[in-house]
Parts: structure tokens; C-alpha cells; sequence
């Protein structure tokens, strides 16, 4: 665990952390260096955001089985390689309700705040974060030996959270953040963003 750092690039080396029961990987995929990762815990697989080069994201996936597909929000970078992989996988596809119509497969599951999604044994809970898109979303992992693990999309970043498009938007976000995310988990929370390096 001590030797992943998230930083990845695209065309770049994998950078995986071991949490006791799940294992995290992530990469960089397409030319707006979109992350994707993958969740493994008990032989059974979940990937956050099909961004693009299919390809890249299978051998990211390996021989491990993936259950589930979620898509942080309904952005085209964060779903290029989303057909393809759910045509290969036949996992679940996981989004919130009001991004689904515009993803290019069906949703087989849509979620809400306060929702999980599991992997193996593990679950994650589903965050709302409004803002970025109508219906972002943002996964939370409470780590049983550690700190809290948060895959926010486009909703976060080191530098503050993502691009909204109205001054009505930028505060839906900001107070979600602030609510559901700042007042809820400890600074030593370790979050994984859509793009770039982790914070």
C-alpha cells in the first residue's frame, strides 16, 4: 500500500493499492487523461467509468469477472469504451437516474444518494454530489482497518470541485461537497478523481 502514489498517465504503468479484502487499481485512458479504476475484492470485480481504450481497459480487467459498471455521470470522456465493455463483461450498468437516458447502453441499475454497490463483499455508498451534471455521482469505500476511500468523478479534484456551468449549479456542487463529503469524513480520506492525480 505504501508504494502507490495515483499517479498515472495515459499509455502509462497501472498503479495498484492493496486495502485488506479489496484491491484498487487505477489507470489513464484517452486523450483527457480520464481515470479509470478497478475494484477487486473475493475474485469478483467492479470497474468506476469505461472512459476509453477498451482495449487498455481489458487488460486492466485481466481474467477477473466484473459484476458491475458504474458511470460517474454522463460526460462522453467518462463512456467511450462503455459498449464495449459491457458487451464483454455482461455486467450491470451503474448510474444515477438522471444521467442514464444519456449513456450509450441501457442502465440495468440506477442508484441514489444513499444507495450501495458491492463488490465481492465489500459495498461502497452512493453519494449524490449535484452540480457537474444533474446526476453525479461519487462512491465512498469505509475501510474497516483505515481511512475512508472516495471515487468522485468529475466532482472533486485536489484543486477544488468540478466545472458547473452556472453560478445555481457551482453551489448545488459546493454544498454537496461541503455536506455530504466535508462535514461526513475525516481529512485523512483519500479521494480519486476523474482526471489527474489523487488527493
Amino acid at each position: 500500500m505504501s508504494d502507490y502514489t495515483g499517479a498515472v498517465r495515459p499509455g502509462g504503468p497501472i498503479d495498484v493499492r492493496e486495502l485488506p479484502g479489496l484491491t484498487i487499481s487505477k489507470c489513464s485512458v484517452g486523450p483527457m487523461d480520464n481515470n479509470a479504476y478497478l475494484l477487486v475484492a473475493d475474485g469478483e470485480g467492479l470497474l468506476i467509468d469505461a472512459a476509453a481504450e477498451p482495449a487498455r481497459l481489458v487488460d486492466l480487467i485481466g481474467d477477473v469477472p466484473v459484476r458491475t459498471i458504474v458511470t460517474t455521470h454522463r460526460h462522453g470522456d467518462h463512456w467511450q469504451a462503455l459498449a464495449d465493455l459491457s458487451d464483454r463483461t455482461s455486467a450491470q450498468i451503474v448510474a444515477h437516474p438522471l444521467d442514464a437516458p444519456l449513456l450509450p447502453v441501457p442502465v440495468t441499475r440506477t442508484v441514489e444518494q444513499g444507495d450501495t454497490v458491492s463488490v465481492g463483499s465489500r459495498s461502497l455508498s452512493v453519494i449524490h454530489l449535484r452540480g457537474h451534471t444533474p446526476g453525479s455521482i461519487g462512491l465512498r469505500y469505509d475501510d474497516p482497518s483505515g481511512y475512508p476511500h472516495l471515487f468522485t468523478g468529475d466532482s472533486l479534484f485536489p484543486g477544488g470541485v468540478g466545472k458547473t456551468s452556472s453560478p445555481e449549479t457551482f453551489n448545488s456542487l459546493i454544498n454537496d461537497v461541503e455536506q455530504r463529503i466535508f462535514a461526513e469524513l475525516p481529512d485523512e480520506t483519500w479521494v480519486y478523481p476523474g482526471h489527474g492525480n489523487d488527493t
